[in-house]
């Protein structure tokens, strides 16, 4: 998600907030009570009404409570029993050994947006990008001009024991880190590897954020002494310039919204605002373009990216407006704020992005509901290519690409509008496939757990995984 910051740089801001806590053993909440609405693509339901497919159904709900209730939740990350939910006051800690039945185990209070988390092992990484007064969990929202004033990138905690998380390192980056993805050292590297995504749309030099920001930022954390994490690189990956911007509300590229990897498969998908990347991660630490590509006609924001299993396809998406406009609707039409599948055709250093095709959830949202497509992951169908998705209030979507010149829509689930009579931000930021289950975390609402029984996603309810990032694809055939 982006938003206009004070400084420019399309980010979100928390008021200041002081103090660290770890708040364990709260309660889980009852059922949401929403009323369920017709499946009419063609009315949309009332205010909290709940609308879906015979095919899928919510099982559990939880609302947002502690320091968190009035907070923007954010993006997921899962392990074992647990997941791990973002928010912009700090994450979450949700025992879903029972999904019908998910209870929060702990809250991490550490503010600083987005604060998307990613985990491996016994680590978790939490990433910053609004500019802080230090590197602790006790910091407020800095106002200082001076670079050395202002704090922002990753924070390292180790969840030996996931419910009482440790705070162990906290590494700067340049422009902070709006997203993160998590690479694993190759063999013989027992280090974890995060690709750092930011960005500056200023038009101008930032605190620690000058122009042109054509880079990531790559830091290196050893498992064995996560505390001696550091930058290792900062590759320049358009140093004849990126996309300068354009028509249609097009983002010039000053760095990138989000980076997915397939670490079996060497290669990652950059989401980098006017541009859309193929990358070679053989190097872990040197990433190299392969392609880019750009749709200057229906595309404003290149937000983020997933392969199919076979990493033949990519799904790249618009996030038109920064997910904070009504975009749902005739108005916008089916090729803006949408999804476009490109297949990856040719071999090593000569594969190429060609377009395919575009996907929109096919209904209409009101005025009064921000709606665009937004993080989502694959539905582990042997031989099919399939994925759920979050689209904010247009709310979570279950699609098949296997054709990718005509995809389908094959379930979705989603809530009424907030209000009415007037724009509120909310609805579904992140909705992934975990061990048979769909977790959204609703920005404003709080979790929703939703079950899919159809023929053609069933076999999808075995697979079985102990860690997931959705920004570090794996082959779900190891499953």
């Amino acid at each position: 998600m982006k938003h206009s910051a004070p400084r420019g740089r399309q980010l979100k801001r928390l008021a200041g907030l002081s103090a660290a806590a770890v708040v364990a053993g709260l309660l889980a909440a009852p059922s949401s009570g929403a009323a369920q609405a017709p499946a009419d693509p063609g009315t949309p339901p009332g205010v909290d009404e709940v609308a879906s497919t015979p095919n899928i159904n919510q099982v559990a709900y939880l609302p947002k409570t502690g320091p968190f209730a009035t907070s923007t939740n954010t993006d997921w990350a899962f392990q074992g029993r647990y997941a791990f939910g973002g928010n912009y006051n700090g994450f979450t800690v949700y025992d879903i050994a029972d999904p019908k039945a998910p209870a929060v185990a702990a809250q991490v209070l550490c503010p600083g947006s987005q604060n998307d988390v990613s985990v491996s092992g016994n680590l978790l990484f939490l990433g910053t990008d609004s500019q802080r007064t230090n590197d602790s969990c006790d910091n407020a929202a800095s106002t200082s001009t001076a670079p050395g004033d202002r704090w922002e990138g990753i924070k390292v905690f180790d969840i030996s024991d996931p419910v009482t998380p440790r705070y162990v390192k906290s590494v700067k980056t340049t422009c902070g880190s709006h997203t993160q993805t998590l690479v694993p050292g190759k063999a013989g590297d027992d280090s974890v590897y995060i690709y750092v995504s930011s960005y500056n749309l200023a038009g101008a030099d930032q605190p620690n954020c000058a122009l042109p920001h054509d880079k990531i930022s790559i830091v290196r954390v050893p498992r064995s002494d996560p505390a001696a994490a550091a930058v290792v690189a900062t590759p320049v990956l358009f140093p004849d310039g990126g996309n300068p911007g354009g028509p249609a509300n097009q983002a010039p590229t000053t760095g990138c919204h989000d980076i997915t990897a397939y670490p079996e498969k060497d290669i990652a998908a950059g989401a980098c605002m006017g541009d859309g990347v193929l990358m070679d991660i053989s190097v872990r630490s040197a990433p190299r373009v392969i392609t880019t590509v750009r749709d200057t006609e229906n595309f404003a924001f290149w937000h983020s990216a997933t392969f199919n299993n076979n990493a033949t396809k990519v799904v790249f998406t618009d996030e038109l407006g920064g997910g904070g406009m009504a975009t749902c609707n005739p108005e916008i039409g089916p090729h803006r704020g949408a999804d476009a599948i490109y297949d990856i055709v040719g071999r090593g250093a000569d594969r190429k992005l060609e377009f395919r095709s575009y996907f929109k959830i096919p209904r209409t949202n009101t005025d009064t509901e921000n709606c665009v497509a937004h993080n989502g992951s694959l539905v582990p169908v042997p031989g099919r290519d399939i994925m759920v998705q979050a689209w904010y209030q247009g709310g979570v979507s279950v699609w098949d690409f296997t054709d990718s010149r005509n995809p389908k829509e094959i379930a979705y689930w989603e809530r009424g509008p907030i209000s009415a009579t007037q724009f509120v931000l909310g609805g579904s930021w992140s909705a992934y496939w975990y061990n048979g289950f769909i977790y959204s975390n609703d920005i404003s609402k709080g979790v929703d757990v939703l079950e899919l029984k159809d023929v053609r996603t069933n076999p999808a309810r075995r697979a079985r995984t102990d860690e997931f990032n959705a920004q570090s694809q794996d082959n779900y055939r190891n499953w």
